[in-house]
C-alpha cells in the first residue's frame, strides 16, 4: 500500500448494501490502525491535522464492513454501514450536487432504494405502531404477507396483460415491497437473495 508523501492515502467510503458514495475521506497508518481495531471508520484530518472518528460527536458513525485496495495500492475503498446521515449536512451522502452546485434529490444510485426501503420496513417492525401499515402487516406474519404477495402477483401479470408500463411499474413496486416485508418476517436479509443470484449468474 503506497501513502502519499504527506502520508497520507484517499479512502472512499461506500455504502456496503445500497452501494451509495458516501463520502472521500484521508487515512494516514495510525488512522488505518485504528479503523481496523475500532470497527468504526477513522480518518486523518488535513485541516485541524489530527485524527478523527466519523461520528465521535455527531453519532453518524460508519461501521466497517470491509477495506479493500485499488489495483495499484494509492486508494482504499471503506464498504460500511452508516448510522444516520454521512454528510455533516444532514444528507445521506456528501455527493448531493450537481457540476453547477444544484443539490439533487435523486440517490447516485437508484437501486439505492431498496437497502433504504428494508431499512424503514425493519425499523417499522421494531416501532410497532399501530398506524404503520408495515408493522400491521409484520404483526399478520407469513400468512397476511403471503396473500397480499399473491394479490400484487396477479396484479403484475394483469398490468403486464394490460400492455400499460405504468401500470406494470406502480404493481411491480407493491410486489417488491411486500417480498421485502416476507423477507423482514422470515429473518432473510436481501443482501442473501442478491448473493444466491449472484452465485446463479456466471457468463
Amino acid at each position: 500500500m503506497e501513502f502519499d508523501n504527506n502520508g497520507l492515502i484517499p479512502a472512499i467510503v461506500q455504502h456496503a448494501r445500497s452501494g451509495e458514495v458516501l463520502m472521500l475521506g484521508y487515512m494516514n497508518e495510525e488512522a488505518l490502525r485504528l479503523t481496523h481495531e475500532s470497527g468504526l471508520v477513522t480518518f486523518w484530518s488535513r485541516s485541524r491535522s489530527e485524527i478523527w472518528q466519523k461520528g465521535a460527536t455527531s453519532g453518524n458513525t460508519l461501521r466497517v464492513i470491509s477495506v479493500r485496495q485499488d489495483c495499484d495500492g494509492d486508494a482504499l475503498l471503506v464498504l460500511a454501514e452508516p448510522a444516520g446521515p454521512t454528510c455533516h449536512t444532514g444528507e445521506r451522502s456528501c455527493f448531493f450536487h450537481d457540476m453547477a452546485g444544484a443539490s439533487l434529490a435523486a440517490p447516485a444510485v437508484p437501486g439505492s432504494i431498496l437497502a433504504r426501503l428494508t431499512d424503514v420496513i425493519h425499523q417499522r417492525g421494531e416501532q410497532q405502531d399501530e398506524s404503520s401499515y408495515t408493522a400491521k402487516l409484520l404483526r399478520g406474519g407469513v400468512d397476511r404477507i403471503g396473500k397480499k404477495i399473491g394479490e400484487e402477483a396477479a396484479e403484475v401479470i394483469i398490468g403486464a396483460k394490460n400492455g400499460s408500463p405504468a401500470e406494470l411499474t406502480y404493481e411491480m413496486a407493491d410486489l417488491i415491497y411486500h417480498s421485502l416485508v416476507l423477507l423482514e418476517n422470515q429473518g432473510v436479509a436481501p443482501e442473501d437473495v442478491w448473493r444466491e443470484l449472484e452465485r446463479r449468474f456466471h457468463p
